[in-house]
């Protein structure tokens, strides 16, 4: 039995306090989660299938590769540097310009490099490696 001199006053404060730990741990989370999410934004252009159907481009050429490290540019044969003008040229023109390499499977690892060097030193976004389904 409580006598009525004794009343309990009412606190009209906010305890800010469990909502500054949730806040807290929220920002440790994001900051951990933040690197992995901007490492998985790598797109993968995986090999079409019979039922596929092809993307619209502005403009799309395609670069092949030959065992013997001969470059074709569109089925002509093409030198690295000349090919290196010709699609600086293209890309000038055409800032969405799309590039599908083709490359025989026994290839030489550098010979790749070199063409994706070519590349990306021309900052060409779209590039596409074909492949054969199975």
């Amino acid at each position: 039995m409580r006598s009525p001199a004794k009343q309990q006053k009412l606190i009209a404060e906010i305890n800010i306090t469990p909502f500054t730990d949730v806040i807290l741990v929220l920002l440790i989370i994001f900051m951990i989660t933040t690197p992995l999410i901007l490492q998985s934004n790598i797109r993968v252009n995986l090999p079409s299938s019979s039922s596929g159907q092809p993307q619209e481009q502005t403009l799309q050429i395609s670069v092949m590769v030959t065992n013997e490290g001969m470059v074709y540019l569109d089925n002509k044969p093409i030198s690295r540097k000349s090919l290196k003008t010709e699609i600086t040229r293209l890309h000038q023109a055409n800032p969405g310009l799309e590039v599908i390499l083709f490359s025989d499977r026994m290839v030489r690892f550098k010979d790749l490099v070199a063409l994706l060097d070519i590349f990306n030193e021309l900052g060409i976004k779209n590039l596409n490696i074909a492949t054969r389904t199975e």
